[in-house]
C-alpha cells in the first residue's frame, strides 16, 4: 500500500518530464528538429486530450504513419472506450505487469488507484497475483485477460460471463486495450523508456 502511494506521488511529480520521456535508445526528438509529419502528430498529440508527448510516442515518431494511426487507437481505448475506466486501467496494468513495462505501470497506477481501483488489487497485480475481493466486473476482466494472455484465447465460460458483463462491444474493447498497451509495452522495452530513478515500482524492468 505504502509504496503504490509512493508510486502514485512520484508519477504526479514527474508526469511530463524530459527524464520520463527520453529513451536510453532512441534520444528524444527536440520540436525544432522534427520532419514536418513528425511535428504534426506532436502537435496533435499536444493539443489533444493527452496534453504532452509520453510514453511510447517519442519512438513512434520515427515511423509518423505508424504513431498517427496508433495515437487515434490509444484515444479511443483511453477516453471512449465502453469499459468503465477502473476496469479499463486494471487491464492496462495487467499489461504491464505481463512485459515487465516499468514505465507503463509507473504512468498508469495513478491513473488506476484515481479511476477507483482498489489499492490492494493494483499491489496484487504488481506483484502477479490474482487480486483477493474484487468487483464482479473486475473479476471477470481478470479472468478473460489471464486466459487471453496465456491461453491465446478465451474458454465459453468466460466468454459468456463476459458477454453478460460488457456485451459484445465490451468484449472487443477489452481485447483491444490489451492488445494496444502490448504494443505500447514493447515499446517502451525495445527503447528502453524509463521512470524515473527514484520511483518504486513492484517489478523488474523486462530485459535490464
Amino acid at each position: 500500500m505504502k509504496t503504490i502511494l509512493r508510486v502514485s506521488a512520484v508519477c504526479m511529480l514527474f508526469a511530463g518530464s524530459a527524464l520520463a520521456l527520453t529513451g536510453e535508445r532512441m534520444a528524444e526528438i527536440p520540436l525544432e528538429k522534427m520532419s514536418a509529419a513528425q511535428r504534426s502528430i506532436a502537435d496533435a498529440l499536444i493539443s489533444g486530450p493527452r496534453k504532452r508527448m509520453s510514453g511510447p510516442f517519442n519512438a513512434w515518431l520515427r515511423s509518423p504513419e505508424l504513431a498517427d494511426r496508433l495515437q487515434k487507437v490509444s484515444e479511443y481505448v483511453r477516453f471512449n472506450t465502453s469499459l468503465d475506466k477502473r476496469v479499463n486501467e486494471m487491464a492496462i496494468l495487467m499489461t504491464a505487469q505481463a512485459w515487465g513495462s516499468q514505465y507503463e505501470w509507473y504512468a498508469h497506477a495513478p491513473l488506476a488507484l484515481e479511476a477507483g481501483l482498489d489499492p490492494a488489487t493494483i499491489a496484487a497485480i504488481g506483484s502477479g497475483r490474482k487480486p483477493d475481493n474484487m468487483k464482479d466486473d473486475e473479476a471477470v476482466a481478470w479472468e478473460f485477460t489471464t486466459q487471453l494472455r496465456r491461453d491465446h484465447g478465451v474458454d465459453d465460460a468466460i466468454y459468456a460471463r463476459a458477454l453478460k458483463k460488457f456485451g459484445e462491444q465490451g468484449i472487443v474493447d477489452l481485447v483491444a486495450v490489451n492488445g494496444y498497451y502490448d504494443v505500447v509495452s514493447m515499446t517502451l522495452n525495445v527503447a528502453r523508456v524509463a521512470p524515473p530513478a527514484d520511483a518504486e515500482l513492484p517489478f523488474k524492468q523486462a530485459g535490464r
